[in-house]
Parts: structure tokens; sequence; C-alpha cells
């Protein structure tokens, strides 16, 4: 099992910068994959990025592509989320998530407790 705990958010303007991190418990970091989530006000939580154990593959979703980039440092148990040129439509709660799978599709099993993003027009 392992236990994950997001750093980082805040309140940014728009076109401004933030870097997520994410620090995992256990021993065998590298034996998970890593993926950010996000959740806006009244909507479904969806799918921001993924990255391989050895952080050598990664997948983004399309609303991002460009503008964030995942990865992870598995000497420190952690997984970041570099944010760039961020717009009010990325104002969420960011979740880190943790599985046994693929980076790409899930199950992501086991998940942090979420960290604010506010990107202000």
């Amino acid at each position: 099992q392992v236990q994950l705990v997001e750093s980082g958010g805040g309140l940014v303007q728009a076109g401004g910068s933030l870097r997520l991190s994410c620090a995992a418990s256990g021993r065998t970091f590298f034996d998970y994959v890593m993926g950010w989530f996000r959740q806006a006000p009244g909507k479904d939580r969806e799918f921001v990025a993924g990255i391989s154990g050895s952080g050598g593959s990664t997948h983004y979703a399309d609303s991002i592509k460009g503008r964030f980039t995942i990865s992870r440092d598995n000497a420190k148990n952690t997984v970041y989320l570099q944010m760039s040129t961020l717009k009010p439509e990325d104002t969420a709660v960011y979740y880190c998530a943790a599985g046994r799978s693929s980076y790409r599709y899930g199950p992501y099993n086991y998940w942090g407790q979420g960290t604010q993003v506010t990107v202000s027009s």
C-alpha cells in the first residue's frame, strides 16, 4: 500500500505557473505508475497526466498538452506536475494517484487528499 500527500497548490494569475508535488510513502515507489487528476466544481474528476514507473513514458489529456509536464524522482518518492500558461479553466482540486497497471488507463487505486489550484483571470 502507498500513501500520497500533495502540495504546491495555490492562487495564481492566468498565464502563470505552479508546480505540484506528491510525496509517496513506501519502498517500492518505482513499481507504481503515477497520475494526476483534477476535479472542478460541479464537474466529474478528469485525468490530467500519467507517468510510468521508470518515468520514461508519459501521457497527457488533450486539454493540457503542451502546458503541463509530469515527472517523477524515484529517489525521492515524489511525482511532480509542472503547470505553465495556466488558464481560469484549470481551476480545480488536483489529486495525485498511484496504481500497479497502466499509466494511461489505470486503474489507480491509491489517492491523495488533493490540493486546490485557483487561476484568476
